[in-house]
């Protein structure tokens, strides 16, 4: 399992690197779920199937997506672990800091 991260922003975006984005979300777009202490990400194939889209942030290639609502308004701000999720195909994202 390998480890990334991801960035909240203080307007409720949530920020993913580019080779991130890539890598799982190769149709920038995805569903967004919270689950308990967890902000699940998961992949649709293409804007007809519905979701969030993702967008290009800057010429990197970073990618950002409103996730504000997604989280009832409490949105925490800065970077988070990620982890992709085989058994479920999902990033997810950690919302609460690690103290490890």
């Amino acid at each position: 399992m390998q480890r990334r991260e991801v960035e909240f922003t203080e307007h409720g975006y949530l920020v993913l690197r580019a080779e991130v984005a890539q890598e799982f979300f190769p149709f920038d777009v995805l569903v967004a779920l919270r689950r308990g202490p967890e902000l699940w990400l998961l992949p649709t194939r293409g804007a007809a199937a519905g979701g969030l889209i993702l967008k290009q942030r800057n010429l990197r290639g970073d990618r950002s997506v409103l996730v504000r609502e997604t989280l009832d308004d409490v949105v925490p701000l800065g970077i988070r672990p990620a982890f992709w999720d085989d058994a479920n195909g999902a990033l997810r994202v950690a919302l609460v800091a690690s103290h490890a």
